[in-house]
């Protein structure tokens, strides 16, 4: 059968994107010229790492001193792809999370890791979304009636007195388990964002925060959603690892699929393993992620190859929540725990005008934990203290630097001090930049 026939029935319900070609073309073997140079395109994605001028930026910004010095000497070298730098949900600073098009930029900065978050659509398929219930923000679902009417909450607009003061704000929650894989491959990743004042389903659509962009957001030319499935086979095909993050369910479980059957909790975390395995993923490629222990307890019990690399992500939201999971650290390699993934936070704080290691972040260190932490460059301006939740214990000693540079301290301090393995980044190129800069291969 002609490759474009076979392209046309696996995708009949709409016509195929550029990008999503190359990913098909992986999947089902399709082997037409103009797609399979493509796909050799993405093949050598990661020959040389392209940076752009932030990294650069950042060291001009830095203050003077050694670590500036160091970075400013790296300037000229050819950068490569480096497993210290992990694309959070892609590049997604700039491009919308979990979309081809944001996992293709990481790998362009040379993240030699990328994340895929895996939750599960109605039919029980895995997909790439942060959450199971935020297609209404990061996708266009509430602009398609058809879809917008099958949200556990349809789009309802924000509300107004008769003196324009506002009652309620615009809302919707739209969920994967509310719809099939097809009808999750007739929506358009977008950037994390709405309107609470929207009047209307297409005003919902903005709100982006204003120091990220809409400008790689357009509805042709990127926003192009995955499975977990076919992220894996991009990931290979650009010689990245992996590292899939089972999300806790926004649903009870087992789940009714929409053909009748449930869908158990074990059902899902089987088939995140399965389907690494079965796209050709060694186990020391993969850094499978939960936050949820149990998650990572099966596991162990039953993938121990893929467990010995098992991301234990620390649940705690503030430093008064971290005491009991810093008790536990000491009990973690006994039950076949070896890495543990808080956030920033809870490795660094202030020391006087210094950053330094926490204690939870020494008592790992000393129980022999590998660390992986999150997530850098995710929020606003560092320098006015408005770094928000990741740099929580840090935001008074980051404001007094008046410099966006403070966040290569950060992570200077974090890579030699803490001494983590690696570090999940919405803009992978200055992880990388610094990386090749610092560390040994």
């Amino acid at each position: 059968m002609p490759s474009e026939e076979i392209a046309q029935q696996s995708h009949a319900r709409r016509p195929l994107k550029a990008p999503l070609a190359v990913a098909v073309c992986i999947l089902i073997g399709v082997h037409a010229i103009p797609t399979l140079a493509q796909c050799e395109d993405y093949r050598r994605v990661n020959i040389a790492a392209q940076l752009g001028p932030r990294p650069g930026f950042l060291v001009d910004q830095l203050q003077d001193g050694p670590l500036k010095t160091q970075l400013q000497s790296c300037r000229t070298r050819v950068f490569r792809k480096h497993d210290f730098s992990i694309g959070h949900r892609g590049a997604c600073m700039q491009f919308p999370e979990h979309t081809l098009e944001s996992y293709v930029a990481a790998a362009r900065q040379g993240a030699g890791i990328i994340e895929c978050d895996v939750t599960f659509t109605g039919d029980g398929e895995l997909v790439c979304r942060h959450s199971q219930c935020d297609l209404h923000t990061t996708t266009n679902i509430v602009t398609i009636p058809a879809l917008n009417a099958k949200c556990e909450q349809p789009f309802e607009p924000a509300t107004f007195d008769a003196d324009g003061n506002k009652l309620t704000n615009a809302s919707a929650r739209c969920c994967t388990s509310d719809i099939s894989l097809e009808e999750f491959r007739m929506l358009t990743g977008k950037m994390d964002a709405s309107n609470p004042n929207a009047a209307t389903p297409e005003e919902y659509l903005s709100g982006t925060a204003d120091w990220r962009t809409d400008l790689y957001s357009g509805p042709v030319s990127s926003g192009t959603l995955m499975t977990h499935a076919e992220s894996v086979q991009l990931f290979r095909t650009m010689r990245v690892k992996v590292t899939p993050e089972l999300k806790a369910p926004s649903v009870q479980m087992p789940f009714e699929l929409l053909d009748g059957t449930d869908f158990t909790y074990d059902n899902y975390r089987q088939k995140l393993i399965d389907e690494l395995r079965d796209g050709g993923i060694r186990p020391s490629d993969a850094w499978v992620q939960s936050f949820v222990r149990t998650d990572i307890d099966y596991w162990i019990a039953n993938e121990p190859e893929f467990a010995r690399q098992a991301v234990y992500l620390i649940p705690a939201d503030n430093p008064t929540e971290l005491a009991p999971f810093e008790a536990e650290l000491s009990s973690y390699q006994a039950a076949g725990i070896n890495y543990v993934a808080p956030a920033m936070w809870a490795l660094v704080e202030a020391n006087g005008t210094d950053i330094a290691p926490t204690s939870y972040a020494t008592t790992a260190k000393a129980e022999g934990l590998k660390i992986i932490t999150w997530t850098l460059e995710r929020s606003g301006l560092v320098a006015d203290g408005s770094g928000g939740y990741y740099y929580q214990l840090l935001g008074e000693v980051l404001a007094d630097r008046q410099n966006e540079g403070a966040i290569l301290e950060v992570l200077d301090v974090l890579a030699q001090d803490v001494g983590i393995d690696g570090i999940f980044s919405d803009w992978p190129a200055t992880v990388t930049f610094y990386a090749n800069c610092v560390l040994a291969r």
